[in-house]
């Protein structure tokens, strides 16, 4: 007699440093409407907020953790300037450490795999065994902000510039259906007409490379989320209100495709 079984379940999560905040409104939608994440991948921020989730399995938690944070102490990145870049991502190491609780990959409750980019050939390097903090340090190290991390024989840095929406390396997880979370889809060039400082050349420079690069990222996914973040940086969050109303956007879009993922799980049986 044929059975039904739930399908597999992955998210990614993409990068877009402040913005993936969102990530966790996306995820409370996901706990409340009782959809099973069985799988997750994470680049940059996201594999900030996959992994801690993946580690303390209490979204409530995190988002709690988001708001009493003094993110201008644990990530320095007001008004970066070429003399202010590399920095040496001690306090994020412990910061990350500390909320993931210094578990390993073997110790989580939801398999998560971080994404992070070899600087020597550009190539993803998808971290999921041994620390947990470790990997996710290693994917959030923005250019011109963090140092690289060594890994092995390689260095790493920000996940974002090979891979910023983790779309394939679910489906090589076991991942059935699809959810993506992609940050990076409101690029605006408005911006490239002000403040044309080096950094913000260079930083716009990879948002170009990250938009076009996360619109190919996503074309495996099942479904595509989009919180309306393109306006949103480090100093949104500064104040409890303002990571409120960016946690708020996630809350919004996944609310909006749930219709959506409902109708693929009608369509989709499993046996």
């Amino acid at each position: 007699m044929l059975r039904y079984r739930k399908p597999k379940i992955g998210l990614a999560l993409g990068g877009g440093s402040a913005k993936g905040l969102s990530h966790i409104g996306v995820i409370k939608i996901l706990v409340a409407s009782n959809i099973p994440i069985d799988f997750i991948a994470g680049t940059s921020i996201g594999a900030l907020i996959g992994g801690s989730y993946a580690a303390i399995g209490d979204i409530n938690k995190i988002e709690e953790i988001a708001l009493r944070t003094n993110w201008r102490e644990i990530l320095p990145l007001l008004d970066p300037s070429i003399f202010r870049g590399l920095l040496s991502g001690d306090k994020l190491k412990k910061f990350i450490k500390l909320h993931t609780e210094n578990k390993t990959f073997d110790d989580l409750k939801i398999p998560f795999t971080a994404v992070a980019t070899d600087l020597a050939t550009g190539d993803p390097v998808y971290l999921n065994s041994g620390s947990v903090s470790d990997a996710i340090r290693a994917s959030v190290s923005l250019p011109l902000v963090f140092k690289p991390v060594k890994y092995k024989d390689k260095l790493l840095t920000d996940g974002g510039l090979s891979v910023p929406v983790p779309v394939s390396i679910l489906k090589e997880m076991g991942a059935e259906i699809i959810i993506a979370v992609n940050l990076l889809t409101h690029y605006s060039s408005e911006k490239l007409m002000t403040g044309l400082g080096l950094f913000r050349i260079a930083n716009d420079t990879i948002s170009i490379l990250n938009h076009h690069l996360a619109n190919n990222n996503i074309k495996e996914a099942n479904v595509v989320v989009r919180p309306l973040v393109s306006e949103i940086g480090w100093k949104n969050i500064l104040t409890r209100e303002g990571t409120i109303e960016v946690i708020k956007a996630g809350e919004v879009a996944m609310t909006e495709k749930m219709e959506e993922l409902n109708g693929i799980f009608s369509k989709k049986i499993f046996w």
